[in-house]
């Protein structure tokens, strides 16, 4: 089980709630959809199938497949596609914008999960990126999109643009999520900043050029704002806040991990267990201050990281209402921030080359979240 950074808080109910529990995965990941996940489960991936252990514990939990490195746009109209059962709609007005088909694959024969109707209850949980995707999964199923609605004939126009659909979502949890960019992005286009100049281990530098060859992406013509890369940056990240709501009869959980130890001057190092992979580019966000490319400052508060992500992103988008995570008095409408647990980015997801279980910690999460009226 996962423990916070300052505390022994752990989750946990009794009370198993009868919900729909979609998983999101994010960058370069996969899902039920994907036939590596047979194999490699992305969720569980050193530890078994968490899909199968919580369907076997009664609960009601379905993995999403969604574009890799899709923008988070791309994302939640695949998402919506999957659990309603329909074609994937990205949209007219988009479509036309960023360069790609409007169309995309036909979920009708095989849902995601078996009904979708106004009795649907979701509670949706994005790692990672996946978090962005939900997010905005859910302001287009409450309030749809005024652009499409525009540009689109009502008997063509998808449901989830025309919006109403806000009662479906019981809950939101964002895990690890980068919900206001991470500067492992921002970093490498600061001219005031050299990330080559960054101190790390020799076997940082080594996994380093395996990280870079597994987010490479092959252009496909499409508007290069329509990728994750982009979503990603700060400056886009908040600019994507600005018009995604905190809906009031929502739940909002945030759960941020740090895998670095401050040093005295504020910046941050990487802790020896977090995942090789990671390291390199946490020891560079965690000695990253600067500007970004939009004007956004970046002090030392960014620093702190989990190997990936910053954890001040982690916590709470800024600007919505947010705070400290009460077991006993878990708010609608507000993000309720979990203590910032000890693990790295891949912790939440099972570990990538080092194993954690994570079964636990997911059981008395969604008991949690079950147990909510």
């Amino acid at each position: 089980m996962l423990k916070c950074v300052n505390c022994d808080d752990t989750f946990g109910s009794d009370h198993m709630g009868k919900l729909t529990y979609i998983f999101v995965h994010g960058l370069a990941g996969w899902g039920r959809y994907d036939k590596q996940y047979a194999r490699t489960p992305y969720w569980g991936m050193q530890g078994g199938d968490l899909m199968a252990y919580l369907r076997e514990q009664g609960l009601d939990c379905y993995a999403a497949s969604v574009a890799p490195f899709g923008s988070a746009w791309d994302r939640a109209c695949e998402l919506y596609a999957q659990i309603a059962g329909t074609r994937v709609d990205y949209g007219k007005a988009h479509a036309e914008a960023n360069g790609h088909d409007r169309f995309g694959r036909d979920f009708a024969g095989d849902p995601l999960i078996p009904a979708w109707d106004d009795d649907t209850r979701l509670v949706l949980l994005g790692h990672s990126f996946g978090g962005a995707a939900v997010r905005l999964f859910s302001e287009l199923l409450a309030h749809g999109d005024e652009a499409e609605r525009a540009a689109t004939d009502p008997g063509e126009l998808s449901p989830l643009f025309a919006g109403g659909m806000a009662e479906r979502i019981h809950a939101l949890v964002a895990l690890s999520s980068p919900l206001n960019g991470t500067t492992a992005y921002d970093l490498f286009e600061d001219p005031g900043f050299d990330p080559a100049a960054v101190h790390s281990p020799w076997r940082a530098k080594v996994t380093d050029h395996v990280m870079n060859w597994r987010l490479r992406v092959k252009p496909d013509g499409r508007d290069p704002r329509d990728y994750a890369s982009y979503d990603m940056h700060v400056d886009r990240a908040l600019e994507l806040n600005e018009r995604i709501s905190t809906l009031p009869h929502v739940y909002y959980l945030s759960v941020p991990c740090s895998t670095t130890v401050a040093l005295p001057d504020g910046t941050h190092v990487a802790k020896r267990q977090t995942e090789p992979l990671f390291l390199r580019r946490s020891f560079q966000i965690g000695a990253y201050t600067g500007t970004t490319a939009g004007g956004t400052v970046i002090d030392t508060s960014w620093c702190e990281n989990d190997g990936l992500v910053n954890t001040i992103s982690e916590k709470a988008p800024f600007g919505a209402p947010s705070k400290p995570f009460d077991r006993k008095a878990v708010e609608r409408g507000v993000w309720n921030v979990v203590p910032t647990l000890e693990g790295d980015h891949m912790w939440l997801r099972g570990g990538l080359m080092r194993q954690h279980d994570i079964r636990g910690f997911y059981l008395d999460l969604l008991g949690l979240i079950g147990s909510l009226a």
